[in-house]
Formats: C-alpha cells, structure tokens, sequence
C-alpha cells in the first residue's frame, strides 16, 4: 500500500487550497491507511483555534481537521521552524494533535512517503 503525504503550505481562507486539501485528505483515507498530514510555512496558521472565517464570509472548514483521528489519520507533523517564525512557538491551543519537528526531521519523515499531494 502506498503511503501519501499531504502538505498544507497556505493560509487558511486565502484561496481554497486549505479546504480542497482537507476534502482530498478525507477522500484518500478511504483508499489507504498510510497517510501523513504535514503542515509548513504558512500552513501552520490552518491549525488555528482562534479562527473566525464567518467575519469574511467564508466557510469554517478548519473544525474539520478535529475528526482526522475518526478516519485513522494520527501521523500529523508541524515545521517547528515554521510556527516560531510566525510568532507560534509557544501557541499549543492546534485543532489537531500535531507533532513539532525541526526542519531537518521534517524533511527526512516526509522523504519517506511514496506521494505528496501539496496544497
């Protein structure tokens, strides 16, 4: 079985790559195990809590990510670098149980994955 890697790089609400990202992620659940949810750059700001998408009319999609465990998806990382470069490093209130990886682990993780799906 193939193991798919998905990685968030952008912001939430700023285009509808977060969310088609998410519906893909739930989709292939369906068809494999092995997946692993990654989330750098500006990415990292999709796991916020605090988010209030109804202020710009859009859509909250970001609760979604609290039932990946339901779909057996639990392997779920966060660029270390990324959040503290945005001013996250201390910041632990995520929708999502993630685990903090330096760059360089991140990496390495990621490299083991047949696919990467990017949004």
């Amino acid at each position: 079985m193939k193991k798919v890697a998905f990685l968030f790089t952008q912001g939430p609400h700023t285009s509808s790559a977060g969310r088609e990202g998410l519906d893909a992620l739930l989709a292939t659940s369906a068809l494999t195990d092995e997946i692993g949810v990654f989330f750098i750059g500006d990415g990292v700001f999709q796991l916020l809590s605090t988010q209030q998408p109804e202020k710009i009319l859009a859509r909250d999609y970001i609760a979604t990510y609290g039932v990946l465990s339901l779909y057996d998806i639990d392997k779920c990382y966060l660029c270390a670098s990324s959040a503290e470069s945005r001013g996250l490093s201390d910041y632990a209130d995520w929708v999502l149980s993630v685990e903090k990886l330096a760059p360089e682990m991140l990496r390495q993780v990621l490299a083991s994955y047949d696919a990467v799906m990017t949004f």
